[in-house]
């Protein structure tokens, strides 16, 4: 548990750094938000942060090239959507700042930063957490009701075919759809089994018709602590009878099973054919869904799901997918996490972040679900 810091005659003050189209999505979740109030927009080209910050709900709010150059008082959060191979670099300034840390997805390029910065977080006793924003869906939270009724969980699958041209970055990556898409669905994996990963395998391939340079399909098996299976299959280059962007599920129990299509409401059964009804609330969605849980440990304590400590885990199940499909083995995530650890300690340049680090025996005990 953490404890409340901000106190609840105020909103939460955020600066948030970068003005892209993923930066333009979180300015409309803060506008929408009367708990929060954005006090600053940073990005290296200041008339996009300028234009953006007035189109999406926040005329006259100070923009800069860079934090130090904002006039403004310091805030509570600092908002990361940068890109990600800035993440480390932004998230750690801020925390040596003081301030909490909302970072997009991905955490950091790899697990050996992923664990720099959850040391990081330790250090500057701030929390640095993740928004894996897929977790939050009103017809996902029914799931996790459903779920809770018929038991423990024994296998998951989840079907993911879509066809996207988005042309720039991604077209152009090694493997496009283990490390841009398939993080949220590994990681809603871990979160709807209850239990950590063990070991991975995983097969990708890039059909003739591939309009991707990498690998844009991919099978993956995990194997968890609690003995459940998680089974992805999926591709970027299946046009016709696409699945949501959530990927299709379904999810075996010890007392029955469940199905959801990604977009509506969840079908659940128990072992003698009685449906289990879904419960939809009222939740938060997708980045507000996020943002909300945030606000929420910081005025009343407690963690967020994605704290950095628990998502260092599903970047590592990505890099112990792409480490498979690469030698094609088994990969065990100890493996993963042990190598990652040694080059986190060799690379770190930071005395205190570093002796942080060596603290940890075994980093396994540190990362991943609360035990």
């Amino acid at each position: 548990m953490t404890n409340p810091t901000v106190p609840p005659n105020r909103p939460v003050r955020v600066v948030q750094v970068g003005a892209g189209g993923m930066g333009r999505t979180w300015l409309r979740t803060l506008a929408a938000d009367p708990d929060v109030e954005l006090v600053g927009l940073v990005d290296l080209d200041e008339a996009t942060a300028r234009r953006a910050a007035d189109e999406e709900g926040h005329a006259g709010v100070p923009v800069a090239t860079a934090y130090d150059r904002l006039a403004v008082e310091p805030p509570d959060v600092l908002l990361n959507v940068t890109v990600p191979g800035a993440h480390h670099a932004v998230s750690s300034a801020a925390l040596r700042a003081g301030m909490t840390v909302l970072s997009e997805k991905p955490l950091a390029p790899t697990v050996a930063e992923g664990l720099s910065l959850a040391a990081a977080s330790e250090v500057a006793g701030r929390l640095l957490v993740v928004s894996q924003s897929r977790r939050y869906f009103r017809h996902l939270a029914a799931l996790r009701r459903q779920l809770a009724e018929l038991g423990p969980v024994a296998s998951l699958g989840c079907a993911f075919f879509r066809a996207p041209h988005f042309g720039g970055f991604r077209e152009e990556m090694e493997q496009p759809l283990l490390v841009d898409m398939a993080i949220h669905q590994l990681d809603l994996a871990r979160d709807l089994a209850g239990s950590e990963p063990v070991s991975v395998y995983c097969e990708s391939h890039n059909p003739a018709w591939s309009w991707f340079a990498g690998d844009a399909s991919a099978e993956v098996v995990v194997a968890f602590a609690s003995g459940a299976r998680f089974t992805f299959s999926g591709s970027w280059c299946a046009p016709g009878l696409e699945t949501s962007w959530n990927g299709r599920w379904r999810v075996g129990a010890e007392g029955g099973s469940a199905v959801w299509d990604g977009d509506g409401v969840p079908v659940a059964e128990r072992l003698d054919g009685t449906p289990v009804p879904a419960v939809v609330g009222e939740e938060p969605e997708e980045t507000a869904g996020a943002l909300a849980e945030l606000v929420a440990a910081l005025r009343h304590g407690g963690v967020p799901s994605g704290e950095v400590h628990a998502n260092v885990m599903s970047l590592a199940v990505v890099e112990a997918a792409v480490l498979s499909a690469r030698d094609g083995r088994r990969v065990q995530l100890a493996e993963v996490l042990e190598a990652a650890y040694a080059t986190a300690l060799a690379d770190e340049r930071d005395a205190a972040v570093r002796e942080r680090l060596r603290s940890w025996s075994p980093v396994h005990d540190v990362v991943g679900r609360p035990a």
